[in-house]
């Protein structure tokens, strides 16, 4: 009986061994397979399929499907940057050509009335033609990864001292100030938040009448640095400052304003690659406020 017994607690304790050391194994298979993947080295030709066991095998299925599909990201992403090239390099020289012929157009001696005034019209749409393009491409640039938006350190004051609109606003008889500026820092890419920041400033002068002001500031906060925008144009309405940052969104009230719709989603859309944000308080006819967000720390948000 005793030597029965000993046989059966010996035959379990191989089992035990065994389902141990093909547990370990398969563990360990398991582990390899994620850290290839975690690491993006995994490859299909490293580990074989009747070396698996099941459960291996569909883990081995599932990274490989995964990395099939990283490929297919990869290879679509490098399609839209060869698109966004042709595009940017097939539409520059039409454009400057149709530019350069109507601005000639308009200096042709004894051009009647009508016929400058239509010139007038080609140039000026061909400069909404050329912006809009342009718009475009920085944007599907940066929707897929192909700019990519780096924060560093950099100083509010010399963000603000970048973003001089002082020409345009007095051309169009509005006072622009810019108020004292705190001495603080934020992390944010100096020149593409110079470009956001200056989207929302040339729609402030754009949708402020002649004898209005337009203002820039900022505050330093404990987490963020903001630098505010403020002025006395059309202001908006409460259903429309959820819309305005929307791509090619337009009041119908400004549809005669030149634009396309799309400056305040490229700014939206910078700030959140950088971990800024911003937001918007108005009212109808009483103008706007607009606060960017910039983080003091890296990788705040």
């Amino acid at each position: 009986m005793r030597y029965i017994i000993g046989m059966i607690i010996f035959i379990l304790l191989a089992v035990i061994v065994v389902l141990y050391l093909h547990t370990s194994k398969m563990l360990s298979e398991l582990d390899k397979m994620l850290d290839s993947a975690i690491d993006n080295t995994f490859n299909e030709s490293t580990f074989t399929e009747e070396k698996l066991s099941k459960i291996e095998s569909k883990m081995y299925r599932y990274l490989s499907s995964g990395n099939t599909s990283l490929k297919q990201i990869h290879s679509e992403k490098d399609r839209i940057k060869t698109l966004i090239a042709d595009i940017s390099h097939q539409t520059k020289t039409p454009i400057s050509n149709i530019l350069l012929y109507s601005q000639l157009l308009k200096e042709i001696p004894g051009l009647d009335d009508n016929a400058r005034r239509i010139a007038s019209q080609i140039e000026e749409q061909t400069e909404k033609l050329s912006f809009l393009t342009a718009s475009l491409i920085k944007t599907s640039r940066l929707e897929n990864g192909i700019i990519n938006v780096v924060p560093k350190e950099n100083s509010i004051q010399k963000l603000i001292e970048c973003i001089d609109y002082r020409d345009a606003a007095v051309a169009k008889g509005i006072h622009y100030k810019t108020a004292s500026v705190p001495d603080c820092t934020a992390y944010f890419d100096f020149k593409w938040t110079v470009e956001a920041v200056s989207n929302i400033v040339d729609n402030a002068i754009k949708y402020t009448a002649a004898g209005g002001t337009v203002t820039v500031s900022a505050k330093d906060y404990e987490m963020f640095a903001c630098v505010l925008i403020a002025d006395t144009g059309i202001g908006l309405s409460e259903d429309e400052t959820a819309r305005i940052f929307a791509r090619f969104y337009r009041s119908p009230e400004v549809s005669d304003e030149r634009g396309v719709g799309i400056g305040l989603y490229l700014a939206r859309e910078i700030l959140s690659k950088e971990s800024g944000y911003i937001k918007v308080s108005s009212e109808k006819g009483k103008g706007s406020v607009f606060s960017v967000f910039l983080p003091k720390k890296l990788n705040l948000l």
